[in-house]
């Protein structure tokens, strides 16, 4: 996502979050089985990761530098 981020750990951190968010979403609403590490899990929890970035942005009130 365009922007300065939250430092190397934040990201970190709100990647490691989102991809458990994206996970939980998937399985729930979808009935996508997350297991193991295939391109269904890689594409699910990078949607996961930039979801949870984008609303961590917008609760924050960090905006993309110009």
């Amino acid at each position: 996502m365009k922007g300065g981020g939250y430092g190397l750990v934040g990201d970190i951190v709100l990647g490691i979050i989102g991809a458990l968010v994206g996970g939980f979403l998937a399985s729930t609403l979808l009935g996508l089985d997350v297991t193991g590490f295939n391109i269904v899990s890689v594409l699910i929890a990078f949607v996961g990761a930039c979801l949870v970035i984008a609303f961590a942005r917008a609760v924050t009130g960090k905006r993309a530098a110009v």
